[in-house]
């Protein structure tokens, strides 16, 4: 099997969700929508960093409520991003145009050890290694974790630039 081709878990494989919003209550919004998420049939063990408020990334709007969930899954990689996309949908998630505000944004930022490279989906998250809002809340549910690009730590201090909030 390529790197790229996803495959089915013969075991649950630990991924994780990078959630965020700036529109409406996002707070609460990231909050459900982590529920929702630890519901769908596939999916145990979800724990939920903290939230925590950034500045908007290339764009205007409200500030982001952020978060990152860490869970195990039985999905196979393109199951579990449907999943995310009902749920994005279920919150009223539009696209009218890159880094649009929105009510919620779910990005599966790691499935296990894998490399996917597909149209629909990119793993690990392309730039995940470049934003405060996923690396800080990342950090406190796996701290040890290393990326292609380096330990968390690490890659959070090369993202100074970026205030990052926590909020609860």
């Amino acid at each position: 099997m390529s790197p790229s081709a996803p495959s089915q878990p013969a075991a649950p494989v630990l991924a994780c969700v990078g959630l965020g919003a700036n529109l409406g209550d996002a707070a609460g919004t990231v909050r459900r929508a982590a529920a929702e998420l630890a519901a769908v049939p596939g999916v145990a063990g979800l724990r939920l960093s903290p939230l925590y408020g950034t500045a908007p990334v290339d764009s205007s709007g409200p500030d982001y409520v952020n978060a990152v969930a860490a869970l195990e899954t039985t999905l196979p990689p393109l199951a579990l991003l449907a999943a995310l996309q009902a749920i994005e949908q279920r919150h009223g998630r539009e696209r009218p145009y890159r880094n649009a505000p929105r009510t919620l944004d779910l990005d599966l930022l790691l499935y296990g050890g894998q490399s996917i490279d597909l149209p629909t989906l990119t793993v690990p998250h392309p730039r995940m290694h470049e934003r405060a809002f996923v690396l800080r809340p990342l950090m406190d549910l796996a701290p040890g974790l290393t990326l292609a690009q380096g330990g968390l730590a690490a890659l959070l201090a090369r993202c100074a630039d970026q205030p990052i909030r926590r909020l609860d």
